[in-house]
């Protein structure tokens, strides 16, 4: 499934809107049932607004119905062309993964020729997490 995922995040790339910066991202996500939703990121002139590839490929997901997920890939390169370097989701993504994902969710990062594999806890250790207490019935 990883090589799916890989080759899917690499398509979504090719959508991606960059103008401004020419870094292109593309992400594949699987879901818990097998699917998998892929996404780009999309810029602005206004930067504030441009939303990357992960959540992208999450919010799809999630506006779809669909709330446990098992795994990522993720690409991205200048143009569009990979390099030895990897593209690791930015700190907003991976918080916006915790939301939905568990700690054991994989992320893989895809260079040129390499793909490395990390558990969600291993990129982001430390979650903002909040306690909403649970409504008394009395």
């Amino acid at each position: 499934m990883k090589e799916k995922l890989v080759t899917m995040a690499k398509q979504a790339m090719k959508n991606a809107y960059a103008p401004y910066s020419k870094f292109k991202v593309g992400a594949a996500l699987l879901c818990s049932d097998g699917s998998i939703y892929t996404g780009c990121n999309i810029e602005n002139s206004s930067f504030t607004p441009t939303v990357c590839a992960e959540r992208v490929a999450l919010f799809k997901a999630v506006s779809e119905g669909k709330r446990e997920f098992s795994a990522i890939a993720v690409c991205g390169g200048i143009d569009g062309v990979l390099t030895e370097k990897f593209c690791h989701p930015c700190g907003v993504c991976r918080q916006a993964l915790s939301e939905f994902c568990r700690e054991d969710f994989k992320i893989y990062v895809v260079s040129e020729d390499v793909v490395k594999e990390y558990k969600l806890s291993d990129l982001l250790p430390f979650s903002f997490e909040i306690d909403i207490p649970e409504e008394s019935n009395s």
